[in-house]
């Protein structure tokens, strides 16, 4: 039963009665009118900057409700770049080892998804190409469901053919995307990545870091790509971080260590 068939619990007349209804109106000048419309269907009216507010709200609950109507409890996240690709174009060829990997962890943790029917563990990724398309294909490969949250870009991107149709989302805001990302998450796991990779990463860990957040396995893929790009050490030597935030994230490089971490996880904060 969808949310449209279920029985209402008061007696008055529903939005898409009434938006039927608005359809069957004679063709007059007064019904032509912009102002006529019913707010909720005037598309110039919901576009307006005056309703940014309201359109934030709405970005937040869509996917709440669908995923609430879908019975997923948690989530496990997979980031990485959407330039490492199978075929070994975009990114150093190098890197494209990471897609089998990223692959074969969503195919793994969703074995064990399936164990709940689908409702603990669900991959969720950014819906694209590269290590999200991985993602999303592991959890395909095991015969489960996966998440799929697109962000409109200036260039076009769609979603990627892995991800469950009616769980791939589109997000306008990207703040409203994030939240999505962690709101369920039981664990995070990040591939080598860009801009969007590290933001993404330093967001969620200093979530953590400053008790936000409840803290969960936050797996690093690749120590020697890390450690390269980024100098853990000398951010605690300097000062800027605590020596014990070196501890918030775990490297690995196999996808049965990660998925042994997640099951196994003790929360040391506890």
């Amino acid at each position: 039963m969808t949310p449209k068939d279920e029985p209402r619990s008061h007696p008055f007349r529903d939005s898409t009665q009434d938006a039927a209804a608005q359809d069957r109106l004679p063709d007059t000048a007064q019904t032509r009118a912009p102002a006529y419309r019913l707010a909720f269907t005037d598309t110039d009216f919901m576009m307006r900057e005056e309703l940014r507010p309201v359109r934030l709200q709405l970005e937040l609950l869509k996917p709440q409700l669908v995923l609430d109507e879908r019975g997923v409890k948690s989530t496990v996240v997979l980031m990485g770049s959407a330039r490492i690709r199978p075929d070994g174009t975009g990114a150093d060829p190098a890197l494209m080892h990471w897609y089998d990997e990223a692959r074969r962890l969503a195919h793994l943790i969703t074995q064990e998804s399936l164990k709940s029917y689908g409702r603990e563990l669900v991959v969720v990724t950014g819906g694209g190409p590269g290590i999200m398309e991985a993602g999303n294909r592991g959890a395909s490969d095991a015969g489960g469901q996966s998440i799929g949250l697109n962000i409109v870009l200036p260039h076009e991107q769609a979603p990627n053919p892995y991800v469950t149709p009616d769980l791939c989302f589109n997000f306008h805001y990207f703040a409203i995307r994030k939240m999505h990302f962690l709101m369920r998450a039981r664990a995070i796991c990040i591939f080598p990545g860009g801009f969007g990779t590290l933001d993404e990463m330093f967001e969620s860990l200093t979530l953590i870091q400053t008790g936000r957040m409840k803290r969960v396995p936050f797996i690093l893929f690749g120590q020697e790509f890390w450690d390269k790009v980024i100098d853990w050490k000398a951010l605690a030597d300097a000062g800027l971080i605590s020596p014990g935030d070196l501890d918030l994230f775990r490297y690995v490089d196999k996808a049965e260590d990660a998925l042994e971490m997640i099951l196994n996880w003790d929360d040391p904060s506890d």
